[in-house]
């Protein structure tokens, strides 16, 4: 499973330094809006400390980490619903992400410009919110246009449906609400999730500070969390200045040393990940042997049979049963045969629901 994250924001809030940070990609990062006109995708490994625990035991040939998608998507400014600066293409990469990072700039410096001429998380995010939110009012207006005759004229059940929970929708949003934010019952939500709304997709508020605030903060991120805090949305603080020094760094030891220096547990990336992961329900279960340590993302509360599918549509049809061994088990004996000879390595069938951490095996018959 493929996980697709865009990070977005007005120009020169720090996407692409942030960007440049966590990625394999290497974004332009220049002091003027727009330096993002094609949507640059990067690659981050996961950190998973419990791949490597597990490859410390199994000594395998190789090991094969989850990765998650950050794409780059181009700075938007006041009107992009309407097409202005570079609204359209925005709006058009944004639609095909899993989830958004927001970066706001929560950080003083005289020397990088901001596009409205002064630091206001709040009016930042209220920006790019009125502008997904006039998009997202468009496409439900165009649904609504396609389908009320239908549900006047036709007596179509579904279209009766689709109608009323667009309107609800319709009614919410020109409230200046984004969609995520609706409390609707999950049945009903379905009516409309091939819109893919812009303001429905989960969102991550990532305040970008100064290294200094990197620890605790500041009076804007109090601010930030001020404003979100209805909204069910994660919120991260992190320094894109602090996470480009990381990223120059060689080795792992060099990186723990520069991070306790400035009194961080873990960097940015790694929280950014994590959040990233919550914020789509996402788990994490390993394949385990000496050919290959390697970890697979899916979603909580996946079955067996689906689960076995992200490897391969052979396993999911031809499923027969799932060997599960539980990741601390696996650690605490040390290997499958131990944990077989104590009766920790269980079979489980199509309806096992796959926990964070198993180490599986699938049997399965095409």
């Amino acid at each position: 499973m493929s996980l697709q994250c865009g990070i977005v924001g007005l120009p020169n809030v720090g996407k692409s330094t942030l960007f440049n940070a966590v990625s394999s990609a290497k974004a332009q990062s220049a002091n003027f809006p727009f330096c993002t006109i094609e949507p640059n995708v990067g690659t981050i490994t996961v950190p998973d400390v419990r791949i490597n625990k597990l490859a410390e035991l199994v000594n395998p040939q190789n090991i094969v980490p989850t990765n998650i998608e950050i794409v780059d998507i181009a700075g938007l400014v006041k009107g992009a619903s309407k097409g202005d600066g570079l609204g359209n293409q925005f709006l058009g990469n944004i639609r095909s992400t899993h989830a958004i990072l927001h970066v706001l700039r929560c950080f003083d410096d005289d020397n990088i410009v901001h596009v409205d001429g002064s630091v206001d998380p709040i009016r930042d995010k209220e920006i790019i919110d009125t502008e997904l939110q006039l998009k997202d009012l468009e496409t439900i207006e165009n649904r609504l246009a396609k389908i009320q005759k239908q549900a006047r004229t036709g007596g179509d059940k579904d279209a009766i449906k689709t109608v009323e929970v667009c309107e609800l929708f319709k009614s919410h949003l020109m409230k200046g609400e984004n969609a995520r934010t609706l409390e609707l019952e999950p049945e009903k939500r379905l009516f409309i999730r091939d819109l893919n709304l812009l303001t429905d997709k989960p969102v991550m508020y990532v305040c970008n500070v100064d290294p200094e605030s990197a620890q605790n903060g500041n009076a804007y991120v109090e601010k930030v969390k001020k404003a979100i805090k209805n909204e069910n949305a994660e919120l991260l603080v992190i320094s894109a200045a602090i996470e480009a020094e990381i990223a120059e760094l060689e080795s792992y030891e060099d990186r723990k040393v520069f991070l306790e220096e400035l009194g961080l547990e873990k960097s940015g990336v790694e929280n950014l990940i994590q959040g990233a992961y919550r914020l789509l329900n996402y788990i994490t279960y390993f394949t385990v042997g000496v050919k290959e340590v390697r970890a697979w993302t899916i979603t909580k509360g996946t079955k067996a049979p689906a689960a076995a599918g992200v490897i391969h549509t052979d396993f999911e049809k031809g499923f027969i049963r799932a060997e599960v061994i539980a990741y601390n088990d696996f650690v605490t004996l040390g290997s499958e045969s131990a944990c077989r000879d104590v009766g920790k390595l269980r079979v489980e069938g199509k309806e096992y629901v796959v926990a964070d951490g198993d180490c599986m095996h699938f049997r399965f018959n095409v």
